[in-house]
């Protein structure tokens, strides 16, 4: 598989190389060849996940220094950051390569290509580190684990955070089995986390979104591993609507509830929950013949996380 995101160098101008999310399972590339088109690519989802849209952000902004001065290029690095409010990684991205800019076009190539480089390796610390967390929480043996959403390579740009751990987990042979929540909007456990494990030969099952805590609570699962878009300085987590049931349910039933990130998914300027914006998306992505509230996002509380791993620690806020 591709990565899911990367720079294309062949041409002067340069290009932004995405896998087309929207078309998953099919495998389809796309290139991206200027800032609005990669604004739009953001918000229908072309490229998603909180690790591979601070990619986007970064490598978007050294699109645009290839084209764009003073003022515009400002205007055009606005734009980026605001493309999706949630996920905190987009417009810390932006602002990794926009500091580069009085370097000239290439350094802020530069230092958008270092940014992809360190999410690599943050993914491959957190599935190692969340691993070992969940083999000292549950055991040394095979679990059987919950996931929601896609937080796996195709969210980032290889490995994955919560895929990652899984990934990590497989590979000591410390899975017995994982459920997938299909996942709206876009069904991106159904679509796209499905074809990430099946890939990996790891044995699954996906299931409704709301079939999800009732597994939980009928003793199916040993632990939960999830992603998140952003985590408030108290540890309260945004994560894909549906997530917050899972907290709940884990809590219930006594067993973990994990989440996976990168470091920059952890925003010390967001004090908890309340402060997160959630995304509205179209009521069209849920229904056609009636009003409909389609939130991307909900915020688990804190007091529902078992941790917090980064790639640099194990947060047990």
């Amino acid at each position: 598989m591709p990565r899911t995101i990367d720079w294309d160098g062949s041409t002067g101008a340069g290009g932004v190389v995405l896998v087309d999310q929207t078309a998953l399972p099919e495998l389809r590339t796309t290139t991206i060849g200027d800032v609005d088109a990669l604004v739009d690519a953001i918000r229908r989802l072309v490229v998603r996940g909180a690790p591979a849209l601070g990619v986007a952000g970064a490598l978007g902004v050294a699109l645009a220094a290839r084209t764009l001065h003073g003022a515009a290029l400002d205007a055009a690095c606005d734009r980026l950051a605001a493309a999706r409010p949630t996920a905190v990684n987009l417009a810390v991205g932006v602002e990794r390569a926009r500091a580069a800019l009085s370097g000239g076009p290439e350094a802020a190539l530069a230092a958008a290509l270092a940014l992809r480089d360190e999410d690599i390796a943050a993914c491959h610390a957190i599935g190692d580190r969340g691993a070992d967390l969940l083999t000292a929480l549950c055991g040394d043996r095979p679990l059987r684990l919950h996931t929601h959403c896609n937080a796996g390579a195709l969210a980032c740009v290889e490995w994955g955070t919560a895929l990652g751990v899984v990934r990590s987990l497989h590979g000591r042979g410390r899975v017995a089995h994982v459920v997938a929540d299909e996942t709206r909007p876009l069904l991106q456990g159904a679509r796209i986390t499905a074809l990430e494990l099946a890939a990996e030969g790891i044995d699954h099952h996906v299931v409704v979104d709301g079939a999800g805590p009732s597994l939980i609570a009928r003793g199916l699962v040993d632990a939960v591993v999830v992603g998140a878009d952003r985590v408030a300085a108290n540890g309260d987590v945004a994560n894909k609507i549906g997530t917050y049931p899972l907290a709940l349910a884990a809590a219930r039933a006594g067993i973990p509830f994990v989440v996976a990130a990168p470091e920059s998914t952890v925003d010390p300027a967001t004090p908890d929950g309340a402060h997160i914006e959630i995304e509205e998306r179209a009521a069209d992505e849920v229904t056609a013949h009636a009003p409909a509230w389609n939130p991307a996002f909900d915020v688990t509380p804190a007091d529902l996380v078992t941790a917090v791993v980064t790639e640099r620690r194990v947060w047990r806020p």
